[in-house]
Formats: structure tokens, C-alpha cells, sequence
């Protein structure tokens, strides 16, 4: 099996081929996002080992230019940062698995044989939801044929959403996800934000696709409004 490591901590690279290649991968190396990306383009992998903050082009952008060129070889993403949305922004760019710094080795071998033997299938890169499309990775919205400007939050919140599609999510459980699982600020934001959403997605198209249920959270229609 044939696995790229890309990761610019050098010595950390290297033990990486030590250790992979010890259970009998074949271990390709960079250390850049450029030159990671060249490589993935050239050759055929089984998986691809990829920290984010990387010199040149970062790790989301690697896997994002995989994703949009149909290249589904699988993508554990290896990175120091260890904040919940920055692994859903990683999962939502197209990554198959996230482990963060320091880890385990064992771990990490048996979480790529895991993807490995999942394979390279096609994926859907959008999400749809009747008349209107979610591309998370692009981070772009449309209704029918127009497109909608969302602020980076705004766009947080309705990707969610449109991952839960037809399901109530509690006030909660969106600060969780969108803000952090230790926000401390008035929760009433999700209210403001949520009145974004609609003066955006809803009231200009006159539908109200974005509905509230009292005493029980949110819930986006599955088709569209």
C-alpha cells in the first residue's frame, strides 16, 4: 500500500516513513502543500496523511483541489489543532479522518488501514435540500440559480443545519458546533444569527425553509421551504 505524508515538521516526517514503512507501506514524502499536491496529482495512493497548516498551500486547500478535481483517495488529516470546528471544517473540506498532535502511532495505523479499506468512493459534494444547494467545502450557497453572499458564521450555521436536514437541533447543540462547546456569551446569538439566515435564504425567495420550534430548537425542511 502506497501512502503520501505531507508535513512540514521534518523529523516527524521522517519517523512517520520509519515507522509506516516498518508496517510494510510503501511512504512517499513532502513537506509542503505545493509539493504535496504535485505528487497526489502524479501518482497513485492508497491514502494520504496530511497536516493543515502547511508552507505554500494549506492542508485545507490541498484537500479541497483533491476533492474538486474527483481525486477521493482517502485523506487522514494530522494537525496540532485540536478545536472543534477546525476538525469540521477539515471534515466538511473532504478529509476522510482527523487525528490531532501529539497522537498515538498505533492509533494512526490503524485509523488508516481503517480508510484504506473503506476505499476511494465518489462522494456528493454538495448538499440539496429541495431548490437550494450547499457546497461545504466552496463554502457557497444557492437558491435555484442565484447565489447567496454569507458571512463566514452565517455560513457555519446553515451548512449545520443543512448536515441535519428535517432535524430539530436544540440552541445548544448549535452553539456546540458552530461557536465552541465552551461559549460563554449570551446564547441569544443564535437567534440573531438565525434572523440573518432567513433575511438571506428565506424572506427574498418567500419561503421559510429555516423554522423554529418553541421550547425545542431549529430545523431546516429537507426540501427547501
Amino acid at each position: 500500500m502506497r501512502v503520501l505524508v505531507v508535513d512540514d515538521e521534518q523529523r516527524l516526517a521522517r519517523s512517520l516513513r520509519i515507522g509506516l514503512e516498518a508496517e510494510g507501506f510503501a511512504v512517499d514524502l513532502a513537506h509542503d502543500g505545493t509539493d504535496g499536491l504535485w505528487l497526489a496529482r502524479e501518482h497513485d495512493y492508497d491514502a494520504i496523511v496530511l497536516d493543515l497548516m502547511l508552507p505554500g498551500i494549506s492542508g485545507y486547500k490541498v484537500c479541497e483541489t483533491l476533492r474538486a478535481e474527483k481525486d477521493w483517495t482517502p485523506i487522514l488529516m494530522l494537525t496540532a489543532k485540536d478545536g472543534e470546528w477546525d476538525q469540521v471544517e477539515g471534515l466538511d473540506t473532504g478529509a476522510d479522518d482527523y487525528l490531532t498532535k501529539p497522537f498515538s502511532f498505533p492509533v494512526l495505523v490503524a485509523r488508516l488501514r481503517a480508510i484504506i479499506r473503506r476505499g476511494a468512493r465518489e462522494r456528493p459534494t454538495e448538499l440539496v435540500l429541495g431548490d437550494i444547494r450547499v457546497d461545504p467545502a466552496a463554502r457557497r450557497v444557492w437558491r435555484g440559480d442565484v447565489e447567496i453572499e454569507l458571512t463566514a458564521r452565517e455560513f457555519s450555521l446553515f451548512a449545520f443545519l443543512a448536515r441535519h436536514k428535517g432535524d430539530v437541533v436544540s440552541k445548544r447543540q448549535i452553539l456546540e458546533a458552530v461557536w465552541d462547546v465552551d461559549f460563554e456569551g449570551d446564547p441569544n446569538i443564535v437567534e440573531v444569527y438565525v434572523r440573518h439566515l432567513r433575511n438571506k435564504v428565506d424572506r427574498p425567495f418567500g419561503r421559510a425553509a429555516i423554522q423554529t420550534l418553541r421550547g425545542a430548537g431549529y430545523r431546516l425542511a429537507s426540501d427547501g421551504g
